[in-house]
C-alpha cells in the first residue's frame, strides 16, 4: 500500500519540500510539504511537475556499450572492467592530463562529486569541468581576492533589508532567493521597504518593483562606475566601515576620477537624475543586493562582479544587518584554488586557471580538438549534458568525435549519452539517499538528506558505486583493515577504529569516502549515506560555536547525534546558526578585512568609458543582441526532458520588442530566423514589451530530443564558445550579437 512520502525538488538550488505519492518506480501525485522547515509549503510549477522527470520513458535501466552505430546491453562487471582498462591505457600513454571529469551533482544530488572528484585526483588529473564554472567563475575569482576564499559568497539578508536590489536577476521566476514570490509579495506590503530592479527586460520582478532602471543591454559596468563615482563625490562613502573593515580603498579611488556620470548614464539609456536618486537610496538605506546571470554572463562579467563588491563595500553593506551576509554550510560547494598556487593547473590550450577547483565547460572543445600532446582524450560525464547545456553545441559535437573514450553516467538517454562509448544508468534523485550543499538560509542553516521514495526498475546504481568499482579495478584504494566492515554495525567503535587507521596512514585520507563506502556504506545500504556520516564526524568540531547556537552540546559524539537526526527527519535539520553580531569574522583574509584593490583589474576598470563602449556596443554585421537563456516557469535546464510537462504552452519562443518586430515585418507567431557567429535557427517569434529594443530572448533548456523528435530550439547552438570573459572564460550568454529576419 503506497502512501505520501516527504522529499524535495531537484530542479533548482532551493530544493523545496515536496510530498509524493508513488507506485514502484513511478511518482503518481505531487504536493507541497507544508511541514518543511525551509520552504514551508511553497511549491512552484516545476516542482509540481517532477513526475515528468521521474517517469521519463527514456530512463536508462542497464549499462550500455556502443557497437558501431547502436548500443548493446552489457553487464556491470564487464563494463567496469573495460572502462578501467581503457582509462589505464590512455593515462599510461598520454599522462593524467589526458583525463577529464565533467560533473558535480547538478541541483540536488551533490554526493556524486564527493566520489567523482577524488577519482579524478587519484588518477593525477585536475581537469574538473563543472556547471558552476559555466556561470560563476569570475564571481568566484572576485570572492577569493576580496574575502580570502573563492567559496565565500555573500547573500542578501532579505528579512532585515528595507531596500532590496535585484541586478540582472528575476527571482519571481528564477527563485534567486528561497520562496521568492511569497517573500517578495510580502515585502511589497511593507511600506518601509523599497524593491528595485536593474535589468534591460521588463521581468516579472520588475513589474512588482518600485524602481526599475531599464538600462541598455551590456552597459552594466558603465552603470556600476557611475554609481561609484556618485558615492565618492556626494560624500556617501560609509567612512567608519571602510576605515575599520576594508583594505585597499585609497589605492582605487583615483581609478574613478575621470568618470563622467552624465555620459555613462546616456550610453546606458538612463536618466541621470534617476540614477543619482537610486544611488542615494542604495547608500543610505539597509540595502541588500542579489545579482545573477544578467551580469554574471553579460559583457564585462568578471569586472561586473568586481565593481559590485566595490559598490557594496563603499556603502558598508557587506556583513551587516539587512545587507549582504555570509552564510553557514555543512560543506562549501567548491575549493579555494588561487592562481598563484604553483600546484594548481591551468588548461593546457586556453591557459585558464582553476577557479574554485573547476574549469569552465566553455573551453572544453578547444582542450579536446587540437593536436597538443596533453589534449583531453578521455572524459567521464556524470549528471551533465554538455551537448545541450553549454556554449557552442557544434564545437562540442566536433570535439567529442575526437575523444578516445567518452563515458556518460546519467538518469536518462541524453544527447551527450547518444555520442558516448559507454552509458551507465544512475539512480534518480528519488531512488537513492542524496542531498545538496546549497544553503540559502540566514542565520539558521539546515541540511536535508533525501530518502529514497521510489524503487528503481532496472540495474541503476548510485554514482558512488561506479567510481568505487573503477577505483578498485585500477588499484587506487589503499588497503584498509577488514575489521572496519565488521565494526560498521557499531558506528562509535567504527569511528574510533577508522580514525586510528587514518592517523597511521595519512596517504589514505584522499580515499576516505571510498573506504567509508566499502565499509559503512555496505552496512547502511548507501555509499552516499556513509559519505554524509564522514562529513558530520568533523563538522561540529570545526564549527563549534555555530553548532552550539543551534542547540547541540558539542563533543565527540555530536556528529553521530546529527547523523541520527538527519536520518530520521524529513525536510532538513538545523545544524548551525551564524553569528549575526560579527558576520565578518568569517573572512579568511590575513588581516580579516575585505580587500578591494585588485591591481590586475585596474586597466579593465579604466578601459570602460562611454566613448569606447559606444563603439563596442555597435555591430554592423550583427546589429541586435541575443539573450541566450533566461529563467521561466517552463524552463528546468535540461533536467526535465519530457516536453509533455509544457503541453499547451508557448515554452520556447524568441521574444522580440514590438518596434523591432514591426521594422522587420514580423508578427506574433511568425517563424523568424536568427543568426550569430556560431550558427542559425528557425524559431517562433513572440512579440512582447518585456524585451528591450534591439534585444531578443530565447530560453535555455530546449532543443532536447525526446521520442525521436527535437522540441524547441537549442540556444547553445547560437552561442560562440570564444565569446567569453577575458579573465574567467565565462560564456557571455546574455549578450550575443545577432541578426534577425522573418523566415
Amino acid at each position: 500500500m503506497s502512501e505520501w512520502k516527504k522529499t524535495s525538488c531537484i530542479l533548482c538550488y532551493n530544493n523545496c519540500g515536496l510530498e509524493v505519492f508513488t507506485e514502484g518506480s513511478k511518482i503518481i501525485k505531487v504536493r507541497a510539504d507544508r511541514e518543511n522547515p525551509r520552504s514551508k509549503g511553497y511549491i512552484c510549477r516545476k516542482g509540481a511537475n517532477i513526475a515528468y522527470f521521474q517517469n521519463n520513458p527514456e530512463r536508462l535501466r542497464f549499462p550500455l556499450k556502443r557497437i558501431g552505430d547502436r548500443f548493446e546491453r552489457i553487464s556491470w562487471e564487464k563494463v567496469l572492467d573495460e572502462i578501467a582498462a581503457e582509462l589505464k591505457e590512455i593515462i599510461k600513454i598520454h599522462g593524467p592530463r589526458s583525463l577529464a571529469y565533467m560533473g558535480g551533482g547538478g541541483q540536488g544530488c551533490h554526493f556524486e562529486a564527493m566520489f567523482g572528484v577524488r577519482f579524478l585526483r587519484g588518477l593525477g588529473s585536475q581537469n574538473h569541468y563543472s556547471a558552476l564554472a559555466q556561470e560563476l567563475t569570475g564571481f568566484f575569482w572576485v570572492a577569493g581576492k576580496a574575502f580570502g576564499r573563492q567559496y565565500m559568497h555573500n547573500f542578501p539578508d532579505i528579512r532585515n533589508s528595507d531596500f532590496l536590489v535585484f541586478w540582472g536577476a528575476n527571482p519571481m521566476v528564477s527563485h534567486d532567493i528561497p520562496n521568492a514570490p511569497l517573500v517578495l509579495k510580502d515585502k511589497k506590503k511593507n511600506s518601509d521597504c523599497i524593491i528595485a530592479v536593474v535589468d534591460p527586460r521588463i521581468t516579472e520582478t520588475a513589474k512588482l518593483a518600485d524602481i526599475h532602471l531599464q538600462l541598455k543591454p551590456g552597459t552594466d559596468a558603465l552603470l556600476f562606475k557611475a554609481m561609484i563615482k556618485i558615492i565618492l563625490t556626494e560624500g556617501l562613502v560609509a567612512k567608519e566601515y571602510v576605515e575599520a573593515k576594508v583594505n585597499g580603498f585609497e589605492a582605487i579611488q583615483e581609478w574613478f576620477d575621470d568618470v563622467d556620470v552624465e555620459e555613462n548614464c546616456r550610453v546606458c539609456g538612463l536618466d541621470t537624475g534617476a540614477v543619482r536618486e537610486f544611488t542615494r537610496l542604495f547608500a543610505t538605506r539597509k540595502t541588500a543586493m542579489r545579482s545573477d546571470l544578467g551580469i554574471l554572463m553579460g559583457r564585462h562579467s568578471t569586472l561586473n562582479s568586481y565593481l559590485e563588491v566595490i559598490l557594496l563595500v563603499l556603502t558598508g553593506r557587506i556583513g551587516v544587518d539587512g545587507g549582504n551576509v555570509f552564510l553557514g554550510h555543512l560543506m562549501p560547494i567548491g575549493s579555494h584554488t588561487p592562481e598563484e598556487d604553483p600546484n594548481a593547473w591551468k588548461t593546457a590550450i586556453t591557459k585558464i586557471p582553476l577557479i574554485m577547483g573547476v574549469f569552465p565547460p566553455n573551453v572544453m572543445p578547444e582542450e579536446i580538438d587540437n593536436d597538443h600532446p596533453q589534449r583531453i582524450r578521455a572524459l567521464i560525464v556524470s549528471g551533465s549534458n554538455p551537448l545541450r547545456s553549454y556554449a557552442d553545441t557544434s564545437a562540442y559535437e566536433k570535439a567529442f568525435a575526437k575523444l578516445d573514450l567518452l563515458v556518460t553516467i546519467e538518469v536518462a538517454m541524453s544527447e551527450t549519452a547518444t555520442l558516448s562509448h559507454y552509458v551507465l544508468p544512475a539512480k534518480s534523485g528519488y531512488e537513492k539517499w542524496d542531498g545538496t550543499f546549497f544553503q540559502w538560509m540566514y542565520p539558521d542553516y539546515y541540511f536535508d538528506m533525501r530518502q529514497p521514495v521510489a524503487e528503481p526498475d532496472g540495474e541503476q546504481v548510485e554514482e558512488a558505486d561506479i567510481f568505487i568499482g573503477l577505483a578498485e579495478r585500477l588499484g587506487l584504494i589503499p588497503e584498509y583493515p577488514m575489521k572496519l566492515r565488521e565494526l560498521a554495525r557499531d558506528r562509535v567503535r567504527f569511528g574510533a577504529a577508522l580514525m586510528e587507521y587514518i592517523r597511521a596512514h595519512r596517504e589514505a585520507e584522499l580515499w576516505l569516502p571510498y573506504i567509508l563506502g566499502r565499509t559503512l556504506g555496505e552496512e547502511l545500504g548507501s555509499k552516499n549515506l556513509a559519505g554524509l556520516w564522514g562529513l558530520l564526524m568533523s563538522f561540529p568540531m570545526k564549527h563549534a560555536e555555530e553548532v552550539g547556537r543551534a542547540g547541540y552540546q558539542v563533543g565527540p559524539l555530536t556528529g553521530e547525534e546529527m547523523f541520527k537526526k538527519i536520518l530520521n527527519t524529513h525536510g532538513g535539520v538545523k545544524i548551525g546558526v551564524v553569528d549575526t553580531e560579527n558576520n565578518l569574522s568569517m573572512l579568511k583574509t590575513p588581516d580579516k578585512k575585505i580587500h578591494i584593490h585588485f591591481p590586475e583589474m585596474e586597466s579593465w576598470v579604466r578601459e570602460v568609458k562611454p566613448s569606447v563602449e559606444e563603439v563596442s556596443l555597435g555591430n554592423k554585421h550583427f546589429p541586435m543582441v541575443l539573450t541566450a537563456g533566461n529563467h521561466m516557469e517552463m524552463v528546468a535546464n535540461t533536467i526535465m526532458r519530457d516536453p509533455d510537462w509544457n503541453e499547451g504552452r508557448r515554452s520556447c519562443t524568441m521574444r522580440i520588442h514590438p518596434a523591432d518586430a514591426e521594422e522587420l515585418g514580423i508578427r506574433d507567431g511568425d517563424v523568424a530566423e536568427i543568426e550569430t557567429e556560431a550558427g542559425s535557427a528557425m524559431v517562433e517569434a513572440e512579440v512582447t514589451n518585456s524585451s528591450h529594443r534591439g534585444q531578443v530572448v530565447i530560453p535555455h533548456g530546449f532543443g532536447l530530443i525526446h521520442g525521436g523528435q527535437t522540441h524547441g530550439v537549442n540556444v547553445n547552438r547560437l552561442a560562440p564558445a570564444r565569446h567569453r570573459d577575458r579573465f574567467a572564460a565565462t560564456p557571455l550568454h546574455r549578450y550575443i550579437p545577432c541578426r534577425v529576419r522573418k523566415a
